[in-house]
């Protein structure tokens, strides 16, 4: 995809006032820059002043070569060896760009205390502003090429999970689930897996962050499948539950229950609604049946070159969403020792209301 990234830089300054940002590798350094480094023992800080719309960077000499084949901006390098160390490349960055008395905006969910020491001992009249959440909220609002980008992994997740639930059957291990699930992904185009895939079944459906291991499903029990794709950087997220067989009277209703639930949730999303809304709408559902106190998490999450951002569906938030939000509608109930059952749709906000990128049916049945 042609991505601006001068005009997302832009919108960041409009966000957050600061004179200048300071950006360690990571999605924040990726999305506002293009750079794609390692977060390591050696220290990469990129500066970005609006008011000269100029780039710098102190980087590792061994990775100068990493920085001109990923970027065609014009950048003030200020690079260091192992030798020297990086000090005298903090003191020259901060000298030359002028940021004595001047606020600088942190990406301070990621930077370290070590390059924060660095920066302030080269210059002690630095002041600090946390732009991470300025960061996360410009980030938040997508742009068509990125919301592309996720309708297509959204698209190669489901076809996998198509594939590999009609061909399940009772007896076969989680793990091996787990496996078919990432080869099916990998042959429809993903290029990589978007968090530990989570396969549970039986009793064990009931983590809700659980970890595929060696239990094999039975003939009458629950399969719960978390998993998603990746395309161009950006992931999908979606989670259905199963019974091949014949499932336990109270946890078809619990399947019921989440599936009105879920469908609460995306009726009263859209523009202008605050996140807590839309998880009270879901946790009233299933309070009202019962199992509040089996609904252990929050509603959703953002989705974009991280898995878990902004906007967060949770009790309490009063942020709203916006057109171009892309997150996540997952209540869940888990009954320890029995089973537990989650339901999760990709939601995309729109001008008007939302979007369901997922599709895939809702149903206990395959």
């Amino acid at each position: 995809m042609s991505i601006d990234y001068s005009a997302r830089r832009r919108s960041l300054a409009s966000t957050v006032s600061a004179d200048a940002f300071a950006f360690v590798p990571g999605p924040n350094l990726r999305y506002y820059t293009g750079l794609d480094f390692h977060l390591s023992e050696r220290p990469t800080v990129a500066f970005y002043r609006p008011a000269e719309d100029d780039l710098a960077i102190i980087v590792p000499q061994l990775e100068t070569t990493t920085l001109e084949s990923q970027s065609d901006a014009a950048w003030k390098v200020f690079d260091w060896n192992d030798r020297d160390g990086y000090l005298g490349a903090f003191d020259q960055a901060i000298a030359a760009l002028g940021l004595g008395n001047k606020h600088l905006g942190l990406d301070d969910l990621v930077m370290r205390a070590f390059e924060w020491l660095a920066l302030q001992r080269a210059e002690p009249s630095i002041q600090a502003v946390g732009a991470g959440r300025g960061m996360l909220q410009v980030r938040s609002r997508k742009t068509p090429d990125e919301i592309a980008a996720l309708r297509e992994a959204v698209r190669i997740t489901e076809q996998a999970l198509a594939t590999v639930v009609a061909q399940a059957e009772p007896g076969q291990t989680e793990a091996e689930i787990t496996e078919e699930l990432h080869a099916a992904l990998k042959e429809g185009g993903s290029t990589g897996n978007a968090f530990d895939t989570i396969v549970l079944t039986g009793p064990k459906s009931a983590l809700p962050h659980g970890h595929p291991g060696q239990r094999a499903l039975g003939a009458d029990e629950l399969l719960l499948i978390d998993f998603g794709g990746i395309f161009g950087g950006y992931p999908a997220d979606i989670t259905r539950t199963f019974c091949l067989g014949t499932p336990d009277p109270e946890l078809a209703r619990v399947h019921d229950v989440v599936r009105q639930a879920n469908a609460a949730g995306r009726a009263i999303a859209g523009p202008g609604v605050p996140c807590g809304e839309v998880d009270r709408a879901t946790r009233d559902v299933i309070r009202e049946a019962g199992y509040g106190d089996h609904f252990t998490h929050r509603t959703g999450h953002g989705l974009g070159l991280e898995i878990h951002e902004l906007p967060q569906i949770a009790e309490g938030v009063t942020d709203e969403l916006e057109p171009g939000m892309v997150f996540t509608i997952e209540p869940g109930i888990y009954l320890e020792g029995k089973g537990g059952v989650r339901i999760e749709d990709d939601i995309l906000v729109t001008e008007t209301g939302t979007e369901s990128l997922t599709s895939f049916p809702r149903g206990i049945s395959r």
